[in-house]
């Protein structure tokens, strides 16, 4: 089991360095782009790219956030709760993200299919759009399994 939660978790870092080269390459190439704009040279296609890589960024941040607990959580009512009380509705409200998470990623994977089918591209650089809603869907998977490694925390008492 300690293997998988390691294995998860550096999946999780992998997929944070990404979105944090992402974020760096955003601020940069906007930064060049505000300057480029100064001497009438704007970078071309600067608005499609940030928002491709703002895809990455946001998709690729979320399991690791969700592994660290960074989102907010409110648990007025559950921190009253006797017992395992707190633990059954933790397990219950994982597995309801699991098929949550589960169902988006499935559904973005099918956007991105129905890019890749139509050839759709981006309109000022021409760059297929495709490969952003694969990355994003496989990030809502890896979230379903920071979601699964919850469970398996929670049974096994280390869960805090």
């Amino acid at each position: 089991m300690e293997r998988f939660l390691g294995a998860v978790f550096k999946l999780n870092r992998f997929m944070h360095a990404i979105s944090g080269i992402a974020l760096t390459f955003i601020v940069l190439l906007t930064t060049a782009d505000v300057v480029m704009r100064a001497f009438g040279r704007p970078i071309l296609g600067t608005y499609e790219i940030v928002a491709m890589a703002g895809g990455i960024v946001i998709g690729f941040v979320m399991p690791i956030t969700s592994w660290l607990r960074g989102h907010i959580y409110v648990d007025v009512l559950i921190k009253k709760l006797p017992g395992r009380g707190k633990d059954v509705v933790d397990i219950i409200t994982r597995c309801v993200g699991i098929g949550l998470f589960l169902m988006i990623g499935w559904n973005v994977l099918k956007i991105g299919n129905t890019f890749c089918t139509a050839g759709e591209v981006s309109n000022t650089l021409q760059w297929p759009m495709y490969p952003i809603p694969y990355a994003v869907g496989m990030s809502f998977f890896v979230l379903s399994l920071v979601l699964l490694c919850d469970i398996f925390k929670i049974i096994g008492g280390s869960y805090e």
